[in-house]
């Protein structure tokens, strides 16, 4: 009696073999399309900030991830000394550096 209700089973409860190949597809391309537009751009802004980093002088006016602003006035391996006023340096390690800050011809003058 059961073999005769498992022979009546609807068909459509039946894999297509071909359905397996198509959600392996789906899934590398979505997972392309993550790295594409997540993984890759936020790896360039990492290589970027190192190498800005890594090119900061003597005389650089920078801001700190603290919200210093201040002026290079020395530099060691991973410390910059930064004098934020007169009379006033502070060591601050390198990786606490957000930006650099280019003045222009204006701003100079």
């Amino acid at each position: 009696m059961f073999g005769i209700a498992y022979a009546m089973a609807p068909a459509s409860q039946q894999q297509n073999p071909g359905s397996n190949y198509a959600f392996i597809i789906m899934m590398l391309v979505i997972f392309g399309l993550f790295y594409l537009l997540m993984l890759r751009p936020q790896q360039k802004e990492q290589k970027k900030h190192k190498e800005m980093l890594s090119n900061i002088a003597r005389g650089d006016k920078v801001l700190t991830k603290g919200g210093i602003y201040g002026i290079v006035v020395q530099t060691k391996d991973d410390i910059l000394v930064v004098k934020i006023a007169d009379n006033v340096k502070v060591e601050v390690a390198r990786s606490a550096i957000a930006t650099v800050i280019k003045e222009t011809e204006e701003e100079k003058k």
